[in-house]
């Protein structure tokens, strides 16, 4: 009798994981087209951030392109020793937090802002135009978008230089002045990508129930006090998760921008991680240096991704995962 339980009892596992891997496969052909579209991000991924990964340990090592990464000698954390113990590592930091920083002050809060604004709009002619122009430039690529900005700051032909002069007040040389490189950079910033990521915010407006501003209109509610009252608390949860998301690429400053723009003029206050790394790893082909510097930027990424996510979870109740 113990022997026939003991058979129906592991049967018993057997029939549901064959019932759950047939529902599975059922899935999958259901949803076999989806899944290939898929395939290309997958690829992606794989090759382009997973796979890079496997380079990281050169970082650990005195790697040299004749011995190959296996075969180069390993010196442990010389090449991280080296770095924070060099002049450039506390001006390189101060950079890059300062600039990521200021994009999150006030880059963070326009795309929001705009969303909501066009969200009032009842002139449907002005609200698409605006719209458009809006996330225009996100479909500009960084070279042209630095080459607009140093022809408009121009000293001799640049618009915005030209209409000082005509206000009867001094030409600036912008570019090569350090008290304007971050001004220039994140006032830049916020122009080529609010319209883009006010898209992401106008979605979640697009999903409030219209009910809830009518039951808001029937008690005498003005439109500010829905946008207070009914709008951004709906909305929150968006805010919250692309606060994160900025949040864990505060210190991810793109070198191409910064290369475009900066001089030896201004890097005291231009040069990044990102810039460094270039100059280290690709002009001077120091790579186990340079990987090193790039995994330490990576790393405090992770750490402000997921402190972040911990923070907004306990204040707020919601995070990416």
């Amino acid at each position: 009798m113990a022997s026939a339980g003991t058979k129906t009892s592991n049967a018993r596992p057997r029939a549901g994981f064959a019932k759950r891997t047939t529902a599975a496969f059922q899935r999958i052909k259901r949803d076999r087209q989806l899944l290939i579209l898929l395939i290309p991000c997958l690829l992606f991924y794989l090759i382009f951030r997973y796979g890079p990964l496997y380079g990281m340990i050169i970082a650990f090592k005195d790697y040299s392109v004749f011995t190959g990464i296996l075969e180069s000698d390993w010196v442990g954390l010389k090449h991280f020793e080296k770095f924070f113990g060099s002049a450039d590592f506390w001006m390189l930091f101060k950079n890059t937090l300062l600039l990521g920083v200021y994009n999150l002050i006030f880059g963070f809060p326009f795309p929001i802002i705009l969303a909501i604004l066009l969200n009032e709009v009842r002139i449907k002619w002005f609200k698409k135009s605006v719209q458009t122009l809006s996330y225009l430039p996100s479909f500009l690529s960084v070279v042209i978008i630095s080459s607009m900005i140093i022809d408009f700051l121009s000293p001799n032909q640049g618009i915005l230089n030209q209409l000082l002069a005509s206000l009867g007040f001094e030409k600036k040389y912008f570019l090569i002045d350090p008290n304007w490189f971050r001004t220039i950079y994140v006032s830049s910033d916020i122009w080529a990508n609010v319209g883009y990521e006010a898209i992401i915010y106008m979605a979640a407006i697009a999903g409030i129930s219209p009910s809830l501003y009518e039951a808001a209109k029937v008690d005498g509610a003005k439109r500010r006090h829905m946008i207070f009252r009914i709008t951004i608390p709906a909305i929150m949860p968006t805010i919250i998760i692309m606060f994160i998301l900025k949040t864990g690429s505060m210190l991810r400053i793109g070198y191409e921008k910064v290369l475009l723009l900066y001089n030896p003029m201004t890097y005291e206050v231009a040069d990044v991680f990102s810039t460094y790394v270039y100059r280290k790893g690709l002009l001077e082909a120091n790579y186990s240096y340079a990987t090193a510097v790039g995994l330490f930027e990576a790393l405090v990424a992770m750490i402000l991704l997921l402190s972040s996510n911990y923070l907004s979870k306990r204040l707020g109740g919601s995070g990416l995962w």
